[in-house]
Order: C-alpha cells, then structure tokens, then sequence
C-alpha cells in the first residue's frame, strides 16, 4: 500500500529526518515510534503534503507520488486524525464530517437533509449519539475526536494515519476505536498507528518502526519484540547489568518540602503522588506522554487538577492557581523555554526581573537599584554570557536563555524548583553547567523536580527517580537502585491489572477487551 525509500527533511541547523524507509501492506496496521525528536511529526507531514521531502521517495499503491498539499494527500487516499481535533469549531457537526465533500442536490446546493442523516449514521456507527447540527465546539474532546475520526473514515481513504488518537478518548470510546481499526484491516484499509501508549501498541498493532533523531533503527514484527527491547529501541540505551551508584546521595532528611497527594487530571493523571525532601533532587522517570510535565504542571497551578491536593512545607496550597503555588514557593522551568518562558523581545534585566517585580518595588513604584543589584548577582553566579543587562534575551544562545530562566525563579528564592527537560537543545558545555547548577541549588536546601529524557541525565543526577506511565506512578527508585535496568523494566511494565497482550492481532470480532 505505501513504500517509503530515503525520505529526508532538513531545517535551518537540524535535519529533522534521515534516509528513513518504511513499508504498509494493505490491511496491515504498522506502529510508528519514538521518543520526542525522533522524527515521527516530520514523517507523517512529508507523507501528507504538509511537508515537501529533500530526498527520497513515497510510493503509494504502486504509484510515485509527491504532494503539494494535505487535500492532494487526501484525494490519492491518505486520510489524518491528529492528536489534536483540527475541525472548524464554529461549524456544525455535519459541515465538519462532510466539509469539503458535501453532498450536493441538482443544482448543485448542498442537500442539508441528506448530510444530516449521512452524519448521524455515520456518528451512530461509532456509538457517538449527538445533534449533528449542533457547533462542533458545544461537544467534549472525546467526542470532537471520534468526529475526526467519522470524518476519515467516511473519506474512502486507502490509507490511515492516526496520531496518537486515545489521547482524549474515554476507555469506552478506545474500544470503539480498536473496533474500527480491526473493521479497517478487514476491508484491507493500511492504518500507521503513532502512540506512546504500549498497551495499545501491543494490542492492534501488527508491525513496528522505530525512529530515534531522525533514523529508523527497527523494523520488524510487534510480536517478535518483548517490551523492555522496545523502550531500549526507543530510548538508544542497552540493557546492561545493574551498576552501583557512582556517587552517594546526598543526605537528605526531614519533613517534604512539597507533597502532590493523589493529583487526577482526567485523560493525564491518575492519582500521582510526589513527595520531595529540603536539598533533594527527586527525577521524573517515563516516556514521552507518561504524565512527567502534566504533573510538573498540575503542581505548579499551571494545570487545575480535578481532584488532589499540594502541600509546601506541610500547608495546602490553592490547586489551578499559578499565583498561590509562586508564592508558596514553587517555580516551574517549562520544558519549551521559547513558548513559555522568555520573552524573546525584552532584555536579560527584564527577563531575570520579571517575577520578582512585585517584590522589587516600594510604594508601587519599581526600585531600579534592587533590579540591578539582583541581575548582577544572578548574571554573575550562573554565568551567564551576554554582552549587558540591556542585550535582548532572544539574541543569547539556548543555555545562556535557560540561565535567564533560571536566574528568573532563583530570584523569587523558592522552596522548590520544577525543571522540565532543564537541559534540551542546548549544546554540551551549558549542559554541564546547568547540571551543576541543579547540584548546587540542591545543596543548599532547595527541594528539586527534575524531569529529562536523557536517561544518563535522570540517572546521574537524582537521588530518587519516581516512574510514570500513562498518568500513573509505576515504581520508585532510590540510592543504588536507580540504575538503567531498573528504570527500563519500570518504563517497560505493564500496568498492574492490565490485560497481558501477546502482539498477535484480533480478528474483528470480539469487544477487544
């Protein structure tokens, strides 16, 4: 059905995707993974026309093509459902199952009663019940999804791609997916399934590939793979013997500095509890998508719990509140400083000031002095390289930008310190030193979250490595046992009381359960 030769893409300083091959017969349902940065989000827009490849070729059922654009990739039969519902939410139900193709009455207007029913049983089909002629936007996200998901069906596609589709789904709503992907193989219909989910990969997935920075590394049976080799794929680490710690853990003791007790945010989190000890550094452990930085952020008041409860120094703090969680003393470091932390356009001074404004002025007005006096200090002790307090933070380079943000919380002198993915896109020297920094902050009392992908990184330089997977806490690691295989078999496990999946595909009866 789809055979892809070479496929490359390279942007400004990074080249995205690598000589990749892959293949998808007819009927076959083929799991695309990889960690975050492998190459996936690339792949699957050079296959959609959202993206033209540099190199390399896309055959589709025995046919080179090269789309122009997404509506070209959709009328030679590759149909998308992304993670994130990409309808028109002002729009009915209706228009947006049909938009683009509407049925059409003599005279070439479209036939409102006959897409109105054509909706409903297409919607119907998929245990979806709703007014299609209300706005899409009045429906919950689960429900947009499998509207996105009667959408591509409905398009007589020959080919499927499903970007992480559960990501928004009910369990009841995942098994009606499953259902319609085994009535896909059935009709020989390809479907490329991406998801970190391993349970799921396990379940409807007949073959696997595997990318990681840009290359494939594994092709190959599902079936033929158990799942700790698959994390090891995944995240470039062989399974080794158990090593000591190569260096104790700090002594750390005490009440915890900050407690998340049982914090539940619907489709993320599932009671994760947290506990972090004064001068501890405590790592987040999981795959990309297993709940690190949702909980990073539920702690944060970023992300408004539905149920749980944070405690700073044994007190309660206001959940879903950014503002109550700063001023108890939690900063969070995001993972994507560009979005979400710096503002490119105003200086270091401004950068580094910028939360502890309130703090920095007297009768209302900002004490200029108490600015400076704080930016020369942090600009000294982190090190960070600029040409003045006035050089525009977009101007620095990535480390010296994650300095700033640093400087920025060490400025509110909190009691513990969120860093998500600290480390990421910045080049090898400003790793180590922002690697000592999170050392230093710690030895010095601070209560440390560290999130990372970097397995070595985790590893290295946490006391405590707590694990997740999809949304719930899996296992726990301390001193000596945070080690690579621990922490592999942990990714790896399977959720207690999950159903045990041998990778061989169901036939399309049965409830899948």
């Amino acid at each position: 059905m789809l055979s892809v030769t070479g496929l490359t893409k390279t942007f400004p300083g990074a080249r995205a995707l690598d000589g990749v091959d892959l293949s998808v017969g007819p009927g076959e349902v083929h799991a695309l993974i990889g960690e975050n940065g492998a190459g996936k989000s690339t792949l699957i827009k050079l296959l959609t026309g959202v993206y033209r490849p540099d190199a390399g070729e896309i055959v589709l059922q025995g046919r080179p093509v090269r789309f122009a654009t997404p509506l070209e990739a959709q009328h030679a039969g590759i149909s998308t459902i992304y993670q994130e519902v990409n309808l028109v939410p002002l729009m009915s139900v209706a228009r947006n199952l049909f938009l683009g193709r509407e049925p059409r009455g003599r005279l070439g207007l479209i036939d409102f009663g006959r897409m109105h029913r054509e909706a409903d049983e297409a919607l119907r089909a998929l245990g979806l019940r709703v007014d299609v002629r209300r706005p899409l936007r009045s429906l919950g996200v689960g429900a947009q999804q499998m509207v996105a998901l009667a959408r591509a069906m409905a398009a007589d596609a020959r080919l499927v791609v499903m970007d992480e589709p559960t990501s928004s789904l009910e369990p009841r709503e995942v098994r009606t997916l499953f259902g319609v992907i085994r009535a896909l193989k059935e009709r020989g219909i390809a479907v490329i399934y991406v998801s970190h989910r391993l349970d799921e990969l396990y379940e409807v997935c007949d073959t696997v590939t595997v990318l990681r920075d840009g290359k494939r590394v594994h092709t190959g049976l599902l079936a033929d793979l158990d799942r700790l080799s698959l994390v090891s794929l995944m995240l470039g680490r062989e399974l080794g013997e158990a090593r000591a710690a190569t260096t104790e853990a700090r002594a750390t003791g005490g009440e915890p500095v900050l407690e998340a007790r049982d914090l539940t945010v619907r489709h993320s989190l599932h009671g994760v509890s947290v506990a972090v000890r004064p001068g501890e550094v405590v790592g987040l452990g999981g795959l990309l998508g297993s709940g690190r930085s949702e909980t990073a952020r539920a702690v944060a008041g970023a992300l408004p719990p539905d149920s749980g409860q944070v405690l700073v120094a044994g007190l309660p703090v206001r959940t879903g509140s950014t503002p109550a969680a700063i001023r108890a003393g939690i900063s969070l470091l995001p993972e994507d400083r560009k979005a979400e932390g710096i503002v490119p356009g105003l200086s270091v001074r401004e950068n580094i000031a910028l939360a502890a404004l309130p703090g920095l002025a007297r009768f209302g007005l900002v004490d200029d002095a108490r600015v400076d006096r704080v930016v020369d200090t942090f600009v000294k002790r982190l090190r960070i390289k600029t040409a003045g307090p006035h050089q525009k933070v977009g101007e620095l380079s990535g480390g010296n930008q994650q300095k700033v943000l640093l400087a920025r919380w060490l400025a509110m002198r909190p009691k513990v310190m969120l860093l998500d993915e600290p480390t990421r896109g910045i080049d090898v020297g400003a790793k180590a030193e922002v690697r000592r920094l999170i050392d230093e902050l710690a030895d010095e009392g601070l209560g440390v979250v560290l999130i990372s992908s970097d397995m070595e990184e985790l590893i290295e330089g946490s006391d405590r490595v707590v694990v997740l997977k999809d949304g719930a806490v899996v296992a726990e690691l301390t001193g000596t046992a945070v080690t690579e295989e621990r922490l592999l078999r942990a990714i790896a496990s399977e959720q207690p009381g999950a159903p045990k999946h041998t990778g061989v595909p169901r036939g399309a009866g049965g409830d899948g359960a």
